[in-house]
């Protein structure tokens, strides 16, 4: 079967249940085959593109103004698009923007990315959040020659995330330093040159943001890969480890993760400071358990309220994995819970500067509501070396 002539599309969207959205390619040509997700954020669609944490997924935007700001290169959280692809409702215009370096098609395309739009998003939407993230195939064919049948057949033989680790596919090679402090007008991106807290930041698929964060809080920062030992965290001698965010199913990575963090616990008093998948990772180590959830929370304007403070935060959220607060032992409390579903977004350890978030501190929506979790991270090495 092939797509209907008279509709001239060069790109479909195949969803496992047979449904079919047709539009225009932009970006790279090809397929891919993924999760299907949407994200509600206003901005940061270049950010989320290169966040790892999307490996694995389709991403689609329920804001329109996809692509009026362009690219750059100073924005990209990782060196490549780790997103298997983008759909939005319009089309990109040419961008208006004094950073902008590259046109938004021009970018997907140079990075093998493929991207559909003229999609209704709205209804693409709905049916995500009534039937959950669905498993989905994406085509650019620019003679807009499609087998739709053998799209939906792909979208089907899709395994899904459960049970998938996707952190090994995003971490990094070897270990590095890192330096650069967070972006500031009007000199860009500083290096830190007076840190005096040593961090050993575990690449579960960490966000360049993230790393800016640790330094701008005073942190020098040697990045490891997600396999890391005990022994490998410990040869470097560090006042806090800090447990990145990252992609697919927390109880696929912590079968090698969960151990050595549990040594940090059990044989230091070294502060940790988990985000995303780090902060999985670490109520995995605790005693707790992780769930799918149905569609994920992706967006910049998720309300997270501080149990013991009463604050109320407004963040970036992007993970599609729960912590199940009813699985948390005693001496572990939740901390943070979310204001739309009620699902834990953060934990600490009980007598001990023991701690994590589900949400991003680094990412800035509120635009400063979370910044205090690195400065907290710092004051908490402060205290411990002392």
């Amino acid at each position: 079967m092939t797509a209907p002539a008279n509709s001239r599309p060069t790109a479909c969207l195949a969803l496992a249940d047979g449904s079919l959205f047709y539009g225009i390619g932009f970006g790279a040509s090809g397929q891919t085959v993924a999760e299907l997700c949407f994200n509600t954020a206003m901005t940061g669609y270049q950010e989320i593109m290169t966040d790892p944490s999307y490996a694995g997924q389709i991403v689609t935007f329920t804001f329109p103004h996809i692509g009026n700001t362009g690219t750059n290169p100073e924005d990209d959280e990782t060196g490549d698009p780790v997103a298997a692809g983008m759909v939005v409702k319009w089309m990109p215009t040419d961008p208006s923007n004094w950073r902008s370096t590259q046109h938004l098609s021009e970018w997907l395309a140079a990075r093998g990315r493929i991207a559909i739009g003229g999609i209704d998003t709205r209804r693409l939407t709905r049916a995500i959040r009534q039937q959950g993230a669905p498993h989905a195939a994406l085509a650019h064919n620019p003679d807009g020659n499609f087998d739709v049948e053998a799209l939906v057949a792909a979208a089907r033989a899709f395994a899904g995330l459960e049970g998938m680790d996707l952190a090994k596919d995003v971490t990094c090679a070897q270990s590095y330093r890192w330096n650069e402090m967070r972006w500031a007008w009007p000199d860009g991106y500083a290096p830190q040159t007076n840190a005096p807290h040593k961090v050993v930041a575990v690449d579960y698929g960490a966000k360049r943001n993230i790393l800016r964060c640790l330094a701008s809080a005073g942190c020098d920062v040697t990045v490891l890969p997600a396999s890391a030992s005990f022994e490998d965290v410990m040869s470097h001698n560090p006042d806090g480890v800090f447990l990145s965010n990252g992609p697919g199913d927390p109880a696929a990575t912590g079968v090698y993760a969960v151990p050595m963090i549990k040594d940090v616990i059990a044989k230091t008093t070294l502060p940790v400071f988990g985000i995303c998948l780090g902060h999985q990772m670490l109520a995995l180590a605790l005693g707790g358990e992780t769930v799918k959830m149905s569609h994920g929370h992706h967006g910049a304007n998720h309300p997270v309220k501080d149990m013991e403070t009463g604050k109320v935060e407004i963040t970036s959220m992007n993970h599609g994995f729960a912590v199940d607060a009813q699985s948390l032992p005693s001496g572990v409390v939740e901390t943070h819970r979310s204001l739309f579903d009620g699902s834990n977004c953060g934990i600490r350890m009980e007598g001990r500067p023991v701690w994590s978030v589900q949400h991003h501190p680094e990412a800035s929506p509120g635009p400063q509501d979370s910044f205090y979790l690195f400065e907290r991270f710092a004051a908490a090495m402060a205290e411990s070396t002392g």
